[in-house]
């Protein structure tokens, strides 16, 4: 898959993790794509990474195997029914769109036999270190394509279901906020007990890395994990006890709800 044409539509962030994650896994630069109407994002990209750009989305998409749609919501019916007739026929088409639905991207397309994909990624890409969730009703080697671009930046996985995505992007899309509120939060916390700025935000901050850390690669799971560093009577076990007091579980929760649910209006 490394010599394969793969076209992005729009040079955002997410586009950049996506492409620098594809690079740094060995894929010829010379045969990635990208379009914006920003020339000044394009050659900085171009200077980044090696790759190709163009301003014109039709003509970057001739030939393409893959074509990835990393453009705000808001613009994806402008651009699909700009290009969608001139798609090639086998081409994967993943969408990183939040709430805009495959049936609405094949109708406002004009293509009902798309091999289209839907991806909810999160922040985190950025940093090689992303969450993509996938789904989509097509061949085998088009969800291949999916992933292999996908996972170069992260860890991916699949629903066979598009409303879970719903539930995802209030999960992990959303995900990194609620940690980095977290972090914020305790930086907070230890100023007013008195420690300096700097040093309550490399507390906070090393201490939320150490904990990602330990969730990912110790093999145990959260809960787990929280009960080995909680003794009985301790400290530990005195914090949490007034966080359950306050409801934590409970605002995290809702806040859960809340963005699922606002995923569900915006589609």
């Amino acid at each position: 898959m490394k010599q394969q044409k793969i076209t992005f539509i729009g040079g955002g962030n997410m586009a950049e993790a996506l492409i620098a994650g594809l690079v740094k896994a060995g894929h010829n630069a010379e045969n990635i794509t990208v379009t914006d109407t920003r020339e000044p994002r394009l050659a900085e990209l171009a200077e980044h990474y090696g790759i190709q750009t163009s301003t014109h989305n039709i003509d970057a998409i001739e030939n393409a195997q893959a074509i990835v749609l990393a453009v705000k919501p808001q613009v994806i019916e402008s651009v699909l029914t700009e290009i969608g007739n001139r798609i090639p026929e086998d081409a994967t088409v993943v969408s990183i769109a939040a709430g805009v639905g495959i049936q609405k991207m094949k109708d406002y397309a004009r293509r009902d036999h798309l091999a289209l994909i839907r991806v909810m990624p999160n922040t985190p890409a950025l940093l090689g270190a992303g969450m993509s969730v996938l789904f989509g009703e097509t061949d085998q080697q088009h969800k291949d394509m999916a992933t292999y671009i996908l996972g170069a930046s992260g860890e991916t996985a699949w629903v066979d279901d598009e409303r879970l995505l719903h539930a995802v992007t209030a999960v992990s899309g959303s995900g990194p906020a609620y940690f980095f509120l977290l972090a914020e939060t305790l930086q907070a916390a230890g100023e007013a007990q008195g420690l300096p700025k700097d040093l309550a935000a490399k507390l906070a901050n090393q201490t939320a890395m150490g904990a990602g850390r330990m969730l990912a690669e110790s093999g145990r799971d959260a809960a787990t994990l929280r009960a080995q560093v909680t003794s009985p009577g301790g400290t530990t076990q005195a914090a949490l006890d007034a966080m359950y007091e306050s409801e934590f579980p409970t605002a995290v929760r809702k806040g859960v709800q809340a963005a699922s649910k606002r995923s569900k209006e915006l589609s």
